[in-house]
């Protein structure tokens, strides 16, 4: 994704293809999503939303990342939910949703992504802040 950073369609099928990896409640996706946290996935989707803030269909697709890189069981998903929110996701989240007020899949998968996110027990969800 970084070197292709200015073309939103290569950034658009990324995104896809990390929702799609990472896609999954069971060990399998929850591995997957650890993975991609692991390669440093989340900075490259954050940027992506960044620079494309125009284009709903990257808004899309990296909420939709952002949705199963957040979602499980697993005991890193709490760490998972941390990186998200330290790699700046929820501020890029919201500015998805205020530039595509008028897109139901992005309003749809923002708001999912914000509940993944911020998801859990008063403690943690403290701890996050």
């Amino acid at each position: 994704m970084r070197v292709h950073a200015a073309n939103a369609d290569i950034r658009e099928q990324a995104c896809r293809a990390l929702m799609s990896i990472t896609t999954g409640d069971d060990a399998q996706g929850e591995a997957c999503a650890q993975a991609a946290v692991d390669a440093g996935a989340l900075p490259h989707i954050v940027a992506a939303m960044h620079v494309h803030a125009a284009n709903a269909a990257v808004q899309d697709q990296a909420c939709r990342a952002l949705i199963n890189i957040a979602a499980g069981n697993d005991a890193h998903r709490d760490a998972r939910r941390q990186a998200a929110v330290d790699a700046g996701a929820l501020p890029q989240i919201v500015a998805a949703m205020r530039a595509h007020s008028a897109v139901a899949a992005v309003q749809e998968q923002a708001c999912c992504a914000l509940d993944n996110i911020t998801a859990g027990t008063d403690a943690q969800r403290d701890a996050r802040a």
